[in-house]
């Protein structure tokens, strides 16, 4: 400080023109020779007056200050501040022996005080003496004595140790406080609390001056918890001395205090640290939350050591509270600056990052048994993830729609690269998916899904994730129904809007394409990237030697139902498929049936022309259509037979069933004026053989065996409802089995060799001569 005051005394040249000018060196060192003190308080005055007007003495003393002058200016007056802060604590220290001087003359003058008090008192009791008829003269020998007694003892008793403690105890805090000794303070407060207490106890002083010690200490104590909370709410305070603040004010007593004091603190430091984070000035959400986030975690991290440092487990439950609500604030500044346009546009994978950041900062705390936060973070962050994701399926959905409307369903192999993500790619064994244009892209977007819906296990989102990529698989599958030419009668024929936003399938190579589009997606590729879903997938994958195995072993039973779930939508397609082949043999183009009991009852009315033995038309087409679909088929489902396989038995089954459920061709048949005849049997019988002849192994399942063995009974049971027996009227089994694998060879383009006697072993001979044999089959 003395650098300081005599800056202010030494000059070169004439005196500034007011207080605020600063001083100019002197060049040589010399001094002006006035004293520091003296040109100091002159300098004050002015600042001193009642009128003083700092706004008007600024403008007055710097009106054209340059940029120089006034760094100049901010130099001079914290020299300024500085020597007036010192010359305040030489004041005090000059000033403190009279201080205690006069105080020691003050509590004489209170003894004196004492003995008049005394004296007063025994006059006014010979008063009330004399007028009660008291032995006066008794009385003043008493008072005499007692009087002399005790005013000698007050005049000639010294203070106690103790009285002189108390005198002295107002000025040791008030200096103690002034000096921010805040530690030094606490020790005396403390002390005086036991010293009144003893003193209480031993009646070792007045209750008047029990009471003055005792409200001087609750003075002092309550003047320092009010500094120390003005200290702890400065935003200058570092991390130590909020500590020692908040211990202090424990210490006096007052912990939960202390404790909101520390909390109000770190809340303010976080709001003004807040200021600076704008979302305008970042670059995307994720960079506003991660920068969001490291502040906001950081304090609550900061708050939970100072709370544990001071108070440790005393109150959790409030800085938990407290937590929560920060936590809580910094959620909704997310979701508004950044969530909430990333979800309306269905950005999914930006709103998964500022979640992913978000959880990121907030596990710290975790990880070290602290805090656990992220329930509140994954429960106000996720209706704003769903909403994304939502859009983000609505967005696959739509796209999907777009390509299927350019898709010309011929299958290709996948684009180079187009299976490959930034953190997994996607690796097929033997040969590469062949799916149309459509099919490659909604397996791409739904790829990138995943990758994007990953990191939000810990939301819990996989139901609602299966549910929503189910709902765009069906309506991918839609798209392919429409695809089908048959469904456009049914948008004709039963009143239905159908979107026609789609390339329509015209040949069969096309429209099997649409299956194998369906069921590789379903039994293959879409299961495969649900495994993503899975912890153990999340948790760095799995070795490839034991891929398959584990990924059977890691589907969780909803993933299982999920499964179920894709395959009843290729089974609609499927159905949908062979209903509409099945509808074109049966009918014509002008719609009249290719099945009717007509074309066999009136073969016995022209019993007089010569036959050709052959199985109905629309049986033959049946064959030539199952061949030639499974032709096309062996090339589209490699490594998936099984599906072609019930493909085809699937329209064998549809166009068996709707002759077994035809009840107008039954009708004619059992009740109808004419009576189904021996040729006419022996047509519908050599239609059947035809039937299971080329279905079986390839085309026919049981249950349709045992549909065409109930069909042949049936109609074996109209005929012999007029008197004959049938075995009578139809041929030998080698007849039949002949007629059948002549047209089959015809059909298939295959030589027949030699009568036939290579067959007479084969299932389809054996089951025909079985059937002839038992009446059935």
């Amino acid at each position: 400080m003395t650098s300081v005051k005599s800056s202010r005394s030494r000059a070169s040249g004439p005196a500034p023109a007011g207080p605020m000018a600063p001083a100019a060196p002197q060049e040589n060192g010399g001094g002006s020779g006035q004293d520091p003190g003296v040109q100091l308080a002159d300098k004050l005055k002015i600042f001193k007056t009642e009128n003083f007007e700092p706004n008007a003495y600024v403008q007055s003393k710097c009106p054209t200050i340059n940029e120089k002058e006034l760094k100049q200016l901010c130099y001079y007056l914290q020299d300024l501040k500085k020597a007036s802060a010192e010359e305040m604590r030489k004041s005090v220290y000059a000033n403190y022996a009279a201080f205690i001087r006069t105080s020691k003359e003050i509590s004489d003058l209170e003894g004196e005080l004492l003995s008049i008090k005394n004296f007063l008192g025994a006059q006014t009791g010979l008063i009330h003496g004399l007028a009660e008829g008291i032995n006066i003269d008794s009385l003043q020998e008493g008072y005499e004595g007692s009087g002399e007694y005790d005013i000698s003892n007050v005049e000639d008793e010294e203070p106690s140790d103790l009285e002189k403690w108390a005198e002295e105890l107002p000025d040791r805090l008030e200096v103690l406080l002034a000096e921010r000794r805040v530690d030094e303070a606490l020790d005396s407060l403390n002390e005086a609390e036991k010293l009144v207490a003893e003193a209480k106890q031993k009646q070792a002083i007045g209750a008047h001056e029990l009471s003055l010690l005792k409200n001087t200490i609750s003075k002092h104590r309550k003047k320092l918890a009010d500094q120390l909370a003005e200290a702890a709410c400065q935003s200058s305070t570092c991390g130590v001395e909020l500590r020692e603040a908040s211990a202090a004010l424990k210490r006096l007593g007052d912990g939960p205090r202390a404790h909101s004091l520390l909390l109000t603190a770190h809340y303010q430091r976080l709001q003004y640290n807040m200021q600076v984070i704008h979302p305008t000035s970042m670059s995307h959400g994720g960079a506003y939350t991660a920068a969001l986030s490291q502040l906001v975690f950081s304090i609550i991290g900061q708050a939970l050591n100072d709370s544990q440092a001071v108070f440790g487990d005393e109150y959790a439950s409030e800085l938990v509270v407290w937590s929560t609500k920060q936590t809580e604030t910094f959620a909704h500044l997310v979701k508004r600056h950044a969530l909430a346009s990333a979800a309306a546009a269905g950005g999914l994978r930006a709103a998964a990052e500022c979640v992913q950041i978000a959880i990121g900062h907030c596990s710290l705390l975790e990880a070290h048994g602290r805090l656990s936060l992220s329930s509140v973070l994954m429960r106000l962050f996720r209706p704003s993830v769903e909403q994304a994701l939502s859009a983000n399926l609505r967005r696959i959905e739509e796209s999907t729609a777009a390509l299927a409307a350019a898709d010309e369903w011929v299958l290709t192999f996948p684009p180079a690269g187009s299976y490959t993500s930034n953190k997994t790619s996607t690796t097929f064994v033997g040969n590469q998916p062949k799916l149309s244009s459509s099919a490659h892209q909604f397996y791409a977007m739904v790829q990138d899904f995943f990758e994007d819906v990953g990191p939000l296990l810990s939301m819990q989102l996989g139901g609602s994730t299966m549910d929503g990529l189910l709902n765009v698989f069906n309506a991918y599958i839609s798209l392919l129904i429409n695809a089908l030419p048959g469904s456009i009668e049914d948008e004709a024929n039963l009143g239905v809007q159908v979107n026609r936003l789609v390339r329509i399938a015209e040949t069969e190579s096309q429209q099997l394409a649409l299956l194998a589009n369906a069921s590789l997606l379903a039994e293959e590729l879409l299961p495969q990237a649900i495994l993503k879903l899975s912890p153990t997938h999340q948790a760095g994958g799995i070795d490839d030697s034991r891929k398959k195995g584990s990924e059977r072993n890691n589907r969780l039973p909803e993933q299982r139902e999920w499964k179920k779930k894709l395959q009843r939508s290729v089974d609609r397609l499927r159905d949908c498929f062979c209903r509409q082949h099945a509808l074109d043999l049966i009918f014509t183009e002008d719609g009249e049936s290719n099945i009717s009991a007509e074309m066999y009852i009136s073969m016995d009315l022209n019993s007089n022309d010569e036959i050709e033995w052959a199985p109905s038309p629309i049986y033959q087409e049946l064959y030539a259509t199952l061949s030639r679909m499974a032709s096309i088929a062996s090339d589209m489902f490699v490594g998936r037979e099984r599906f072609a396989t019930v493909l085809m038995i699937r329209l064998t089954e549809t166009v068996i069933l709707w002759l077994s459920e035809d009840q107008g061709f039954w009708e004619d048949i059992e009740q109808g004026p004419r009576p189904l005849g021996p040729l006419g049997l022996q047509q519908f019988y050599l239609d059947m053989q035809f039937v299971i002849l080329f279905g079986q192994g390839r085309f026919l399942s049981r249950n349709v065996h045992q549909v065409i063995v109930e069909i042949i009974d049936r109609a074996m049971h109209a005929f012999s409802s007029t008197g004959m027996n049938p075995d009578s009227v139809l041929p030998p089994d080698d007849w039949f089995f002949d007629i059948g694998e002549e047209i089959i060879n015809r059909i298939s383009g295959r030589t027949q060799f030699g009568n036939g006697e290579r067959y007479l072993n084969s299932p389809s001979a054996q089951s025909i001569s079985s059937f002839k044999s038992h009446g059935s089959l």
